[in-house]
């Protein structure tokens, strides 16, 4: 039997995706407190939480062949695909009525990531060591900057939804979050 703990991520996923369990099982030791963390940010809701977490690596398990990961990317990967399925769920949750059903075709085109090419490759270990100077580079927003990120990443609400919220035109919002994208890629350079 291979030990797996040596194996970087996108050993791993190539395992996965060959339906290699262990493999799996590896991933789900490696990423699931960090994926939890963000989930239950999201959803509050810890029994909600731990059933998003669960769904999330029995549909990586079940549609193992249809992943790619463009640049090798698979914590990228994992974060968006997670933050996806967790704004999903707390958006159905608030407004069940509105939302075509969840299906196969409705998860490949909006809870499934498709990662850019450009995405620079990083792996968790490399995160959690660079924690400290996102938290640093976060922290030199604004207020309003931190909350336009929050409402768009967190809570999950597109441009039209968060111009309502604020009583702002949508392209203010568009602009803002553009903003504060742009200055948190500043701090995160003099950092």
């Amino acid at each position: 039997m291979e030990d797996y703990k040596s194996f970087s991520d996108v050993e791993l996923m190539t395992k996965v995706t060959g339906g290699d369990s262990s493999a799996l099982e590896q991933l789900y030791d490696r990423y699931s407190s960090i994926l939890y963390t963000l989930v239950r940010k999201i959803v509050i809701d810890q029994a909600v939480a731990e059933e998003v977490l669960s769904e999330i690596f029995i549909t990586l398990w079940q549609k193992r062949e249809k992943f790619s990961l463009p640049g090798n990317n698979v914590y990228a990967w994992l974060i968006t695909f997670a933050r996806n399925k967790a704004v999903d769920r707390k958006r159905r949750n608030e407004n069940s009525d509105s939302y075509p059903e969840y299906s196969d075709d409705y998860e490949n085109q909006f809870i499934i990531p498709v990662l850019s090419k450009t995405i620079e490759p990083i792996d968790l270990n490399t995160a959690l060591s660079a924690q400290t100077k996102y938290e640093e580079a976060l922290g030199k927003l604004t207020d309003a900057q931190k909350f336009v990120l929050y409402l768009a990443y967190y809570e999950g609400k597109t441009q039209t939804e968060i111009a309502g919220q604020l009583n702002i035109p949508v392209p203010t919002v568009k602009s803002k979050i553009q903003l504060s994208l742009t200055k948190l890629q500043q701090n995160l350079e003099s950092v």
